[in-house]
C-alpha cells in the first residue's frame, strides 16, 4: 500500500543544498515519472518494483531526482514517505 510523500503532496518543500557547489537543488519530482508518457498513469507501488532502488518499496521511500542549475550536478534523494 502505498504511503503519502511529503513532497509530491506539497506538506513540504525542497530544501536540499548541492554537496558539488553548495546552492540550492531543484526538486525535479519523482524518478518514477522519467519512466515514459503513462508511467504517472500507473500503480506507484508496482513502479517501486522497477525502480532500481531496492528500498523505495519495503522502507515506503519516494525516490526524487534534484537538480543543480548552477554546477548542473542531478542526483536521487529518498524522501520517506
Amino acid at each position: 500500500m502505498s504511503q503519502i510523500c511529503p513532497l509530491c503532496n506539497g506538506f513540504q518543500q525542497s530544501h536540499y543544498t548541492c554537496p558539488k557547489c553548495g546552492h540550492h537543488e531543484e526538486d525535479m519530482g519523482r524518478i518514477i515519472d522519467y519512466f515514459g508518457p503513462y508511467s504517472a498513469y500507473m500503480e506507484i507501488d508496482h513502479l517501486k518494483l522497477i525502480d532500481g532502488i531496492p528500498t523505495t518499496l519495503s522502507q515506503h521511500q519516494c525516490a526524487h531526482v534534484l537538480y543543480c542549475p548552477v554546477c548542473h550536478h542531478e542526483e536521487v534523494k529518498l524522501i520517506q514517505e
